[in-house]
């Protein structure tokens, strides 16, 4: 019997089908469509399965930008931008497609 975590999670999968049709996204914004389309996760669960799937390969970091706004933390964000990986398998998921086509 295999021990800890399985390797293939339903939830970075889910991730995969965000990515997929977005092309590149940052955490937040890949969350308020997950959080849309699929059940219910946190938003820990969310970042939990990004960093996972970069070291899976599943999932590439494409940027890391630093902008300036308001916000309740600063005056500064970074936003670490997110693609598909080499080893990513994405399926084809026809409600995220739908939900992107529509927003």
């Amino acid at each position: 019997m295999v021990r800890g975590r399985p390797t293939k999670s339903q939830i970075r999968q889910n991730i995969i089908e965000i990515l997929f049709y977005l092309g590149k996204g940052y955490g937040y914004q890949i969350s308020k469509i997950y959080k849309e389309v699929f059940p219910p996760v946190t938003q820990r669960s969310i970042y939990y399965h990004l960093r996972k799937g970069t070291q899976t390969k599943e999932i590439n970091i494409n940027t890391i930008k630093e902008e300036k706004g308001e916000f309740s933390w600063g005056d500064t964000v970074e936003k670490i931008y997110y693609e598909l990986g080499d080893a990513a398998e994405p399926k084809g998921e026809s409600r995220v497609k739908e939900f992107l086509e529509k927003h």
